[in-house]
């Protein structure tokens, strides 16, 4: 919608945010108190139990971050919330992440529809997958050198 309207860009990216950050927290409720009524026959619905088992041995590795990459990339998001919930990931850390994540990403493709118009519109729109790819490698990328 922002790339149709520019100047409302960031006020969408501000609804977008709120949205996102209150479904990631209902993602997170259903993964903790309702897992097996709701969560596990959705996954299972679309093919999504391997998926969900791969994520299981993520946040066991890595955490908090499996949050901030997803919010960020294009992972899908919600299997990240309800694992969060079923894996007892406390819920302030989780909430915050989802937050910054998301905004962090609405924000930067708020940032680039108004300040680039049209022109970076068509660009955007032709290339979208490999702009997210890219910028979710240099974000890892950039988490790693903190570590190094």
């Amino acid at each position: 919608m922002s790339m149709s309207s520019p100047t409302s860009a960031f006020r969408l990216a501000a609804i977008t945010t709120a949205g996102s950050t209150i479904g990631a927290a209902i993602g997170y409720a259903i993964g903790m108190f309702l897992f097996a009524a709701i969560a596990q026959p959705v996954l299972e619905f679309y093919h999504a139990m391997e998926t969900f088992d791969h994520v299981q041995q993520l946040f066991v590795e890595h955490g908090i971050w499996v949050v901030l990459v997803a919010g960020f990339s294009p992972i899908p998001f919600k299997i990240i919330t309800i694992a969060a919930g079923t894996f007892g990931m406390p819920f302030v850390p989780f909430i915050l992440a989802a937050l910054a994540s998301r905004a962090a990403r609405f924000y930067l493709e708020a940032g680039l529809m108004y300040w680039g118009g049209d022109k970076l519109r068509h660009w955007v729109e032709k290339h979208f997958e490999l702009l997210t790819v890219a910028v979710t490698v240099a974000v890892i990328g950039g988490f790693a050198l903190l570590w190094v």
